[in-house]
């Protein structure tokens, strides 16, 4: 099935991983059945790390790190997903451009992915060498697909079910989960095609827990051969998140295994992309799943 070809039915997910996966070719080279995209957030309040990665001498070796540990994709972030302090498009530049920029110049091959709504943010990096932008908001800002297309660069078509940037869900609520997500994203994407931005630079991501409970995010991951049947790559952003410790009872420092665990299950039913801070993890268990598809 090519991308933008009506959706079979939904049914049971798929046994079987799909045999040709679509191309995906973010910055003109293709990228392999499994890829990695590393989280490195110049944030002093990201969840995770808690700043670890703020400093600009410590960004760089974090994507050093991470080229090394078997990344094809760097995500570079420069405002906390969740509420917190006020960071407005100027400072959120000033956070990534100038580490894009770096980071293009010492990783000439790796795809350099910015984690933003912005057009304007989307913009400046573009210029400085980034290849993909990642828009884990769902498109509350138009033109950044505009940029896209004006500088031939990915992007990523998130669903975040209307919610604003920054927030979280209240009692939200959806008829079916996954056929809302698959509709948003599938439209996200064909608008950016209608624009310019190439098809093989572009990915879709259904964005667990954002816009999303624990159970809408779990119902993704076991539908999500209804996400990959669509033709688009899909990008799974699960990493140590919320609905993964809820499920568990784990804080978010103990949700290794339970990511890794989703990460072979999202691989199994063709998932493309995914974007974690655990590279060596990651990779190795990637690697295991790719050993046992046809």
């Amino acid at each position: 099935m090519t991308a933008g070809e009506a959706r079979p039915p939904a049914g049971d997910p798929p046994t079987e991983p799909p045999m040709e996966p679509p191309p995906l070719r973010p910055n003109g080279r293709p990228l392999g059945r499994y890829a990695i995209m590393a989280v490195v957030n110049r944030t002093p309040d990201s969840f995770f790390d808690r700043g670890a990665t703020y400093a600009f001498d410590a960004a760089l070796a974090a994507v050093d790190r991470a080229v090394a540990e078997g990344a094809d994709i760097v995500d570079i972030g420069g405002v906390k997903a969740g509420p917190g302090e006020e960071v407005d498009a100027a400072e959120e530049k000033r956070r990534v451009v100038e580490l894009v920029a770096a980071v293009r110049d010492r990783h000439p091959d790796i795809v350099i992915s910015v984690d933003t709504w912005r057009a304007e943010v989307g913009e400046a990096v573009a210029a400085a060498g980034a290849d993909l932008l990642n828009d884990t908001w769902g498109g509350p800002d138009p033109r950044l697909a505009e940029v896209a297309a004006a500088h031939r660069i990915g992007l990523v078509c998130a669903h975040a079910g209307g919610l604003a940037p920054r927030t979280r869900p209240h009692r939200v609520g959806y008829d079916d989960v996954v056929a809302d997500v698959i509709r948003h994203v599938t439209a996200e994407a064909e608008r950016a095609v209608a624009l310019g931005v190439p098809r093989d630079a572009i990915l879709i991501d259904p964005a667990h827990d954002f816009g999303k409970n624990t159970r809408h995010s779990l119902e993704i991951t076991r539908r999500l051969g209804e996400l990959t049947a669509t033709g688009w790559p899909v990008l799974v952003a699960v990493s140590n998140k919320d609905f993964i410790g809820e499920t568990l009872g784990q804080p978010v420092d103990k949700r290794g295994v339970g990511t890794m665990a989703v990460l072979g299950v999202s691989a199994w039913l063709g998932a493309r992309v995914f974007r974690v801070h655990d590279v060596a993890g990651a990779r190795r268990a990637l690697d295991a799943v790719a050993s046992l598809a046809p």
